[in-house]
């Protein structure tokens, strides 16, 4: 072993024991650190990975959603679009949605009626599996919705969809073409909105343009006009969050730069000592510079396992309702553990270099200072 990495090991030795002489007021000063790093980092990892799982749902969703407008309000799509759609080139499909939301006033949530790609048989349905645990129902049970004109209509619920999906299906009904169109009386040939797909994914922009000049009345949205309104979601509950929590953020900064800045008297006794009996200013500032990284560095991991473990074994309890938003038919649902490198960097030079480096000043000051003058201060 080089004595240069020998000498270090001393070093952390010796500061280890130093820390373990004041270990009170040394396990405070960690436990609050660490507490600091876990709630960044609870947030920061929490967002990255709804990130993540809006982004997958989203892949598969069309390159296009063309949407028409009368008032500046969505109307329904009338025959006759899908035609003038066929002669733009560069799409390569075109197919009109059926979808519309209904209000039921027994749980008092908001559902998606929407007709899948897939068959179903007429009089059934497929429920999202929030809406099944809120109504208590099981496949082969039937279940009744008034519509907006007043008739009451019976399903049997042919299937509850999968739990793996519940993020984008906990109020989703899926219905025959045909029960659609009767429950909200939507007229023959009508579609909500009409979902396109781009051979070339460069030409997307030039197909909405295409689009917006054939059919003045429309409106196309991009799927990544979608992820990032979603990532601007995200983003701003994020900032709210760390909004609300900059008070204690700003707390935790001045305590740790009182303690980084100011020396105790037992600190200072400490390097009149060392200096008295030969270490070297160097040494002094080596060893406080490990001891300075050593407890930052050890509140960074504990503080962003903790966060991991919250967020991924845990589901984020204690952020969940602010970060994910609210609704009577709550998903449930577990993240994919996922971290963002750029973000733990950043988390990381934000948190304990401040810190490391606050401590160099006053022991730069004290080491080089006469020992006996350290020692009567």
């Amino acid at each position: 072993m080089s004595p240069w990495i020998e000498k270090q090991r001393s070093l952390i030795d010796f500061t280890l024991a130093s820390l373990a002489r004041r270990k009170t007021r040394n396990l405070g000063l960690l436990a609050v650190y660490a507490l600091l790093v876990f709630v960044l980092a609870s947030v920061m990892l929490f967002t990255h990975a709804l990130r993540r799982e809006a982004t997958a749902i989203l892949e598969g969703s069309p390159e296009v959603i063309l949407q028409r407008m009368v008032a500046g309000r969505h109307d329904l799509i009338p025959p006759g679009y899908p035609e003038k759609i066929g002669r733009i080139r560069g799409v390569q499909a075109k197919e009109g949605r059926l979808w519309g939301y209904y209000y039921d006033p027994v749980v008092k949530a908001n559902y998606t009626f929407m007709v899948p790609r897939h068959e179903i048989a007429p009089g059934t349905l497929h429920i999202g599996p929030g809406l099944a645990r809120e109504r208590g129902l099981a496949p082969g049970n039937t279940v009744s919705f008034r519509s907006y004109s007043g008739r009451l209509f019976a399903f049997t619920v042919g299937a509850v969809l999968p739990q793996r999906s519940e993020l984008a299906s906990a109020d989703l009904v899926l219905l025959a073409e045909r029960d659609f169109r009767d429950f909200f009386e939507y007229p023959a040939g009508h579609f909500t909105d009409i979902a396109l797909s781009v051979a070339n994914p460069q030409e997307v922009r030039t197909v909405a343009a295409k689009l917006a000049a054939a059919l003045p009345d429309s409106r196309p949205i991009l799927r990544e006009e979608v992820l990032r309104t979603y990532a601007s979601i995200f983003d701003w509950r994020e900032g709210l969050v760390l909004a609300i929590l900059s008070g204690a953020i700003i707390a935790f900064a001045i305590l740790a730069w009182d303690k980084a800045a100011g020396l105790s008297a037992e600190e200072k006794r400490e390097i009149g000592i060392l200096k008295a009996i030969g270490w070297e200013t160097g040494d002094v500032i080596r060893m406080k510079f490990w001891e300075g990284a050593l407890v930052s560095v050890a509140s960074f991991l504990i503080g962003y396992l903790a966060a991991y473990i919250h967020v991924f074994r845990f589901d984020a309890a204690l952020f969940e309702p602010v970060l994910k938003g609210w609704a009577v038919l709550y998903p449930r649902f577990s993240l994919t553990p996922a971290i963002d490198g750029l973000a733990v960097a950043t988390l990381f030079f934000f948190t304990v270099v401040p810190y490391t480096a606050a401590v160099l000043v006053p022991i730069w000051r004290a080491a080089t200072t006469d020992p006996d003058a350290v020692m009567r201060a």
